[in-house]
């Protein structure tokens, strides 16, 4: 039992001479670490103050509440679309979803061959109507199909568009 406690004290004391290891290249380089920098730190800008003001605009129309152009009133009298008129089947497409894949010619006269996106193939000729916008075909090229499409605005006046589909390669 004393040889037990014995190699107990022995084995404490090689441990408490391990203990005392030397840091010092470790303490060196910390103190060392700051040496040679030579930076320094840009001053904060100066805040700049804004200038109040009280708003003062009452009496301006408000952006929200539609208003009547003069202009675009005296040049649009009589444009609208026939809704008497009986709808063709291109006019159920918006027309960005129909495609120009081509032109035949018969007889002198032009005509587009136009995609739906359901992938049918339909003859169209000048005076038929595509898209949902009452668009009227006025031109048919070999290269695009040019339309006058009536658009409403914001005031329930109709408008005017020129709209042109071009041949898909």
């Amino acid at each position: 039992m004393k040889t037990k406690y014995l190699l107990i004290i022995i084995v404490s004391i090689l441990l408490m001479a391990c203990e005392n290891s030397d840091h010092g290249d470790l303490n060196e380089f910390i103190n060392n670490a700051g040496n040679g920098l030579r930076g320094q730190v840009d001053p904060l800008p100066e805040v700049k103050l804004f200038e109040f003001f009280t708003y003062e605009a009452f009496d301006i129309p408000s952006p929200f509440v539609p208003r009547k152009n003069e202009q675009v009133q005296q040049s649009n009298d009589g444009i609208k679309p026939d809704l008497t008129r009986r709808k063709e089947f291109l006019e159920n497409f918006p027309l960005e979803s129909l495609e120009m894949v081509g032109s035949l010619e018969q007889d002198e006269v032009v005509y587009g061959v136009v995609k739906t996106p359901e992938g049918s193939l339909l003859r169209v000729s000048v005076g038929n109507y595509l898209g949902q916008d009452y668009g009227r075909i006025n031109q048919i090229s070999e290269s695009q199909i040019k339309l006058r499409e009536l658009v409403q605005d914001g005031i329930n006046e109709w408008t005017e568009r020129i709209s042109t589909l071009m041949l898909n390669d």
